[in-house]
């Protein structure tokens, strides 16, 4: 959420903005957010002047009914009264205000960083930069349940009669391999000097909205019928929302944290939920990272973050790219994100494994999460950061290790997970 200030004083700035996603049909909330506001802030002035006349009169009461002036106090009183009447309907306008204003300013987006590039949808994101060869071997490399069937590490058959589609089994050597994945992952941001946590796997409505927009939360969340809990879709959500209303120390600073989570999606609108595969379904596990820091620190700590999810998808022996995010592809709330791309020797391209993001202040704005300074209290930036999410980062491993006679080479890294495996198959 933008700062009410910001649009006040240079609501120029946002409505560009506001153009440069191409979200024109929000351009109207600028003005009826200034117009609110100018009423509100009217009211208010008001306000403080009836609160003054209230108090004059209200001594002229005690000093008419000392001098035994008994009809003048009454008519005096008369005069409290209205103006008592009268500031508790501005008060009732004033919450009605501010809820409307508040409404306006949770839809207006986030004002990106001057590096992102200006693109309507997430085909006109740009690649950044590859890291690894990109190989395509001289054998056919199956698809990727093909892969798991034949080592006899999943079964979406049974998965469909006890949930239905977009849900899997995953055993044997596969449901370890991804148990392995997690551990390497946990073990990976914990040398990177980050806190390990295992959050709720629940979370408020008021944390919901704290954390993403209205249109991610339709999308995504799956709420718990006659209560007021969501099943997380990330972790990030959960690890977030442990700083609302929190008042921190710099001193504090920078919080990093790594989280272990099962997480739950709609998927709505998602293509390919029907069939066979495990890229796009609705239960899966998650390593995330997330970081509190100072505003003049969230872009080293973004840099620093997707580095991280480059070096350890190299640790498996798997290519990626990373693509920067352009304007139109962006969450309302972030102001700058990229994508962690797994190169597919089946499908001879890359395909989308984790997504950076800093979200600057506008998740603190939203949880009232804030920093106590010698110059005055601020609002600290977050960012969130995917380390892994099997089994979709599993299509990748697959792919990328299978070898000619239908085993799985097993990374070094991932070794001492897998009980000094070698191999698979």
């Amino acid at each position: 959420m933008l700062d009410i200030k910001l649009v006040r004083t240079n609501p120029e700035l946002v409505k560009e903005n506001i153009k440069k996603k191409f979200q024109d049909e929000k351009l109207a909330l600028v003005d009826e957010v200034l117009d609110l506001d100018a009423k509100f802030r009217a009211s208010k002035a008001r306000g403080d002047e009836l609160r003054q006349q209230r108090n004059a009169v209200s001594k002229e009461i005690g000093r008419l009914m000392k001098e035994g002036k008994k009809d003048e106090a009454e008519e005096t009183k008369k005069k409290v009264a209205d103006i008592a009447e009268e500031l508790a309907e501005m008060e009732r306008r004033e919450g009605e205000m501010t809820d409307e204003i508040k409404k306006r300013m949770m839809v207006l987006p986030n004002i990106i960083d001057k590096s992102v590039p200006i693109g309507r949808d997430d085909s006109e994101n740009v690649e950044i930069e590859r890291f690894g060869e990109p190989l395509v071997p001289d054998f056919e490399v199956p698809y990727h349940t093909d892969i798991m069937e034949r080592l006899k590490g999943i079964d979406l058959d049974s998965a469909r009669r006890t949930s239905g589609n977009g849900f899997y089994y995953l055993m044997g050597d596969i449901a370890r391999l991804h148990e392995a994945i997690m551990a390497f992952a946990r073990d990976f941001m914990i040398d990177k000097g980050f806190t390990y946590c295992i959050p709720p796997f629940m979370i408020r409505s008021e944390v919901v909205t704290g954390v993403m927009s209205f249109a991610e939360m339709e999308n995504m969340m799956y709420k718990i019928e006659g209560e007021d809990l969501y099943l997380i879709g990330t972790s990030e959500h959960s690890m977030i929302g442990k700083y609302a209303g929190n008042l921190l120390t710099e001193e504090q600073l920078p919080q990093t944290m790594t989280s272990y989570s099962p997480c739950f999606r709609k998927e709505v609108g998602a293509h390919g939920i029907e069939e066979r595969g495990v890229y796009r379904i609705h239960q899966f596990e998650k390593q995330e990272m997330i970081v509190v820091c100072k505003p003049e620190e969230s872009m080293d700590w973004y840099n620093k973050m997707w580095q991280y999810s480059v070096e350890f998808f190299r640790a498996l022996d798997i290519p990626v790219r990373t693509l920067e995010c352009c304007s139109g592809d962006l969450a309302d709330l972030k102001v700058k994100s990229c994508d962690v791309e797994a190169w597919s020797p089946r499908q001879k391209k890359y395909f989308e494994v984790g997504s950076c993001s800093n979200m600057g202040d506008a998740q603190a704005r939203r949880l009232g999460i804030r920093v106590k300074s010698a110059d005055g209290n601020y609002f600290p930036h977050t960012l969130n950061n995917t380390v892994v999410a099997p089994p979709r980062m599993l299509i990748a491993y697959l792919e990328n290790n299978l070898q000619a006679d239908g085993t799985v080479k097993v990374p070094e890294a991932l070794r001492r997970y897998m009980g000094d495996k070698e191999v698979i198959g």
